[in-house]
């Protein structure tokens, strides 16, 4: 598997949207999820019963089916790797199940405030909720959201997987804190940026993968396998999202490109490029705040090995990610993890 397909982005300077026809051997390992997934967004609907109506069209608005669905398909097909590894039942449970709609719901709570915080105006080629209705209302919307996730969740009425998935939340809290902060350090300023990584992107897919090991399987080996697997694809996840933050079309990616940039945030390729370009740091301090600020450190990081040195990253994770789930009795499902661990690597969007 060459390192020249590993990104196809990295070698083009300029935006590069061409779609990565990946080989024919990798067949889509969404696809034994697809069935167990088919109603979820009209099962995320369910939990959402509201009163009002505005209320109600807020919450709906990006369950439309048309996000990737990437962190449910992975809990399902966690639930499924681990049930055939334990006892070979490939049913998913209907308690796993929730815990990948509590997933979903989770995850889009934390976006509708995120943009609150960021002042976004898209999200998934969508106005975001925050323009439409106000940010007053989408700080309500979003604590809607997570509070009919907390009622999904104590109705699975385990009390380990309560206290697994409330992790989550604090992390996400934590993690947008760590983001809102900075360093000045040098060396810490990685450190920093991989723990608020974990923390806004990698732990929710960790725990959510260790909640449904946990529901599936009572080997505590097992459950650590799920949670590393979960952990590194996340993180690998995410520093592929801050890569084509620089290499992809807005329209690609449905959301502005050179976002992180505006927002004064110095991600993977921005740090690496820092070691290459020290005059970058007085930018990184005052958060791109300067005009020119944030097309000065774009071209910085196009011109260093930024981008390449980022995926390098990634793609460690996703090999230490393939180490933990080949630890699994081998399955369809066991598969379809191994396959994403490269799917992660070469998405475009």
């Amino acid at each position: 598997y060459t390192v020249a397909r590993l990104h196809h982005t990295t070698t083009s300077r300029t935006c590069s949207c061409s779609k990565t026809i990946t080989d024919e051997k990798y067949k889509d390992p969404f696809k034994l999820g697809r069935k167990d997934l088919k109603n979820l967004y009209e099962d995320i609907k369910k939990e959402l019963l509201v009163s009002t109506a505005e209320l109600k069209e807020m919450c709906e608005y990006y369950f439309d089916g048309k996000g990737k669905a990437f962190r449910p398909m992975i809990v399902v097909l966690m639930a499924r790797a681990c049930n055939i590894h334990h006892n070979n039942s490939g049913e998913v449970q209907e308690s796993q199940r929730s815990v990948a709609i509590i997933a979903e719901m989770i995850h889009t709570a934390s976006l509708v405030h995120d943009d609150v915080i960021d002042d976004a105006n898209s999200r998934r080629g969508k106005t975001t909720v925050n323009q439409i209705w106000g940010e007053r209302k989408a700080v309500l919307a979003g604590d809607f959201i997570l509070s009919a996730a907390s009622v999904a969740l104590a109705r699975i009425g385990n009390t380990t997987i309560i206290s697994v998935l409330s992790q989550v939340i604090e992390d996400l809290v934590r993690g947008e804190f760590l983001q809102l902060g900075s360093k000045e350090n040098e060396n810490e300023r990685f450190a920093h940026y991989l723990e608020k990584t974990f923390k806004k992107t990698a732990s929710l897919i960790a725990n959510s993968c260790k909640a449904v090991s946990i529901l599936g399987c009572p080997d505590p080996k097992v459950h650590e396998i799920a949670y590393q697997y979960g952990k590194n694809v996340g993180i690998a996840f995410q520093l592929i999202d801050d890569v084509l933050d620089f290499t992809s079309c807005a329209d690609q990616l449905g959301k502005p490109t050179a976002a992180d940039l505006k927002l004064g945030l110095a991600t993977g390729p921005v740090l690496f490029a820092c070691q290459q370009f020290p005059e970058m740091n007085a930018m990184i301090m005052r958060r791109f705040s300067l005009p020119g600020d944030v097309e000065r450190a774009r071209q910085y990081v196009l011109q260093s090995d930024g981008v390449q040195q980022t995926t390098y990253l990634a793609q460690r994770y996703c090999h230490e990610a393939l180490k933990e789930i080949s630890k699994l009795r081998p399955s369809p499902e066991r598969d379809a993890l191994i396959q994403l661990t490269e799917v992660v690597l070469t998405r475009d969007k």
